[in-house]
């Protein structure tokens, strides 16, 4: 308990829009995913004009993916060795591995914001859902969518799931989390932030997949 109060008085350090952060406070921005929403965050590589801190020539995802050399910070970690080993890796990205608590549905930014209103009028469960600033929204979803999203698709009467601008990210992918910049182009945010007894159990892919493939199908036609 003593942890999470901690984590909850520096949020207000660490909203999105805030112009510079220091060592204290990006510790305790990494914090608040390793102890309030319980995932794991790993360093990631920053961009600029283009070119990427990882140092490799011809990187394929500038800015866009986890320090080879960094470790990884495992959720419940005690916010003192967060704040000591961030520091190390001061202006890092916050990357979070996908399919250990959460896989993602990416879809187009302006279909996923109105499919997000849709499911929240209809009362269905909607986990967090992040906008990158390449135009995608990603919805948060229970692990396991992305290995079964073409055949959940096909079930709901989808005969040609690849043919949607719909696409899931599971284990092997790491995704930039708010409100670090990615690939040079800015930061990534939240159109649905996460909430405290929501996070632990994300939704069943199934309970949003109808809605996000008919918005998505409605806007690609």
């Amino acid at each position: 308990m003593g942890f999470t109060i901690g984590i909850s008085r520096g949020i207000r350090d660490i909203r999105p829009g805030s112009r510079r952060r220091g060592r204290g406070s990006e510790g305790t921005a990494v914090a608040e995913y390793t102890g309030l929403w319980g995932w794991d965050v790993v360093p990631g590589a920053r961009a600029a004009a283009g070119t990427c801190s990882c140092g490799r020539a011809g990187c394929r995802a500038p800015g866009a993916h986890p320090l080879d050399f960094a470790p990884e910070i495992p959720a419940g970690a005690p916010l003192d060795d967060v704040s000591e080993i961030w520091a190390e890796y001061p202006g890092a990205a916050m990357m979070l591995p996908v399919g250990r608590a959460f896989d993602v549905i990416e879809v187009a930014e302006p279909a996923g914001c109105r499919a997000l209103a849709r499911l929240e009028r209809m009362g269905l469960p909607v986990g967090p859902v992040a906008a990158t600033p390449d135009g995608r929204a990603q919805f948060f979803v229970a692990p396991g969518a992305a290995a079964v999203l073409p055949e959940l698709l096909y079930r709901m009467g989808w005969d040609d799931p690849a043919a949607l601008d719909l696409h899931g990210l599971g284990p092997g992918t790491h995704i930039t989390a708010p409100s670090s910049d990615r690939g040079g182009r800015g930061p990534v945010r939240w159109l649905r932030s996460p909430a405290l007894d929501a996070v632990p159990r994300p939704p069943e892919a199934r309970l949003v997949l109808g809605t996000l493939a008919y918005v998505v199908h409605r806007s690609q036609t």
